[in-house]
């Protein structure tokens, strides 16, 4: 009787032996991301949760002393609620450039209207910060598609 009873337990030793293997593999998964996935993935957080105030945060400054960015895009931004976002297409254009176009669907908070615009996002690696800016500047609601 005893052997049954060890028998009976060696599934559940076994599930315990290997659960936390099996943790500790999918959570060296996340590690491997690189700098340009995280910072990808974080912008991508921001713009999903309508976090517009920490947007700009990811603009490249030398791309913002030649084209300062204006309030009122951030405003205009926070009008809508982020219902999607999708990447149709990426490109690695170079170690240091990234490019991806991806469709934002939007509703207006004022009118309910949905939309859907296209948003063409460059990326640059900067050696010295050691992260990826975005150069293209923030999303424009006023590039709609059918």
């Amino acid at each position: 009787m005893v052997h049954d009873s060890a028998m009976s337990r060696l599934p559940t030793l076994a599930i315990a032996l290997v659960l936390p293997l099996l943790l500790a593999a999918c959570g060296g998964y996340n590690m491997k991301r690189t700098p340009r996935d995280e910072m990808l993935y974080e912008y991508v957080s921001v713009i999903r949760w309508n976090d517009f105030d920490r947007a700009p945060g990811f603009l490249d400054p030398l791309s913002l002393e030649v084209d300062p960015l204006d309030p009122i895009e951030i405003e205009r931004l926070k009008q809508y609620q982020v219902t999607g976002y999708d990447v149709r297409t990426a490109n690695e254009i170079s170690e240091e450039e990234y490019e991806q176009v991806v469709e934002i669907r939007l509703v207006n908070k004022h009118t309910q209207a949905e939309r859907k615009i296209l948003d063409r996002q460059l990326w640059r690696w900067d050696p010295i910060a050691k992260r990826w800016w975005l150069v293209s500047g923030l999303p424009d609601v006023t590039n709609t598609i059918d």
